[in-house]
């Protein structure tokens, strides 16, 4: 069974699970696939082809899967595509992919988008991420697990940030971010790891020594950023420092910000 408020209109084709709770004036449009227990509050609009996973929580004024705001964007099929259990606040905006980014844009589980922030198309953003009030996340940025980026921040489209890292307040975020990071002031800077994180995810003493020692090397090492990347790859049998050599190593069209 559903709860659904006779105020709110939904189109004929959407899919709405069992359990699902839809609130006042929300507007549901035909090609919109609800998982169970998704719960939106009043005055929330879905459309495109979009799915939302079980148990997620839509908040007031959320407009999730309209169009990219891409002035290339024809009308060409697209999608967005969001995971189960995630909060996402009043006034979040959502919108789908496009040709030219694969089509999709992608949210995974369990994630925390706070009132206000926006997700363009073709992002890709993994599970656990928290994006603070009023923060935009551009085209094609991949955001990868546990990721948190503070109120009023900016990243740039195609920024890759890997998992772990930390992004201050009031931040622009031009560059890719290594994984753990920790990036603030109003132009980004790489200022050190994200130890706070790692410690309370209960990442290993010995771990956590490794990747300090390898931003020192990253930061005062010899040669170029990947000449310090590939020797960290053979020097530390740490997992999470071959996690940050894989990141460093990966494709990208970005350059890195690099220890200041």
């Amino acid at each position: 069974m559903c709860d659904i408020h006779p105020s709110a209109v939904i189109a004929d084709g959407a899919v709405i699970g069992t359990g699902c709770r839809i609130g006042p004036f929300c507007v549901i449009g035909p090609e919109v696939v609800l998982g169970e227990r998704v719960t939106l509050k009043s005055h929330v609009v879905i459309d495109g082809d979009t799915h939302i996973g079980d148990e997620t929580v839509v908040f007031s004024f959320a407009v999730i899967g309209e169009i990219p705001q891409d002035l290339k964007f024809g009308g060409e099929k697209s999608r967005l595509r969001i995971g189960a259990r995630n909060r996402i606040r009043e006034h979040v905006t959502m919108n789908t992919g496009t040709a030219n980014g694969g089509g999709e844009t992608r949210i995974g589980d369990d994630g925390l988008f706070m009132a206000g922030c926006h997700i363009a198309h073709d992002a890709q953003i993994g599970d656990r991420v928290i994006i603070v009030n009023s923060s935009a996340i551009a085209g094609h940025c991949i955001i990868e697990d546990d990721v948190i980026v503070g109120g009023l921040c900016g990243v740039h489209q195609f920024v890759r940030i890997g998992r772990g890292a930390i992004i201050g307040a009031v931040t622009m975020v031009t560059k890719d971010v290594v994984p753990h990071g920790l990036v603030q002031g109003p132009r980004g800077v790489l200022d050190g790891l994200n130890l706070v994180g790692l410690k309370r995810k209960g990442v290993a003493r010995a771990d956590i020594t490794a990747l300090r020692a390898a931003f020192q090397m990253l930061k005062d090492g010899e040669g170029t950023f990947q000449d310090r990347a590939h020797r960290l790859a053979d020097e530390s049998d740490s997992a999470y420092v071959q996690q940050m050599v894989a990141f460093i190593l990966g494709d990208t069209d970005r350059n890195f910000l690099t220890p200041g």
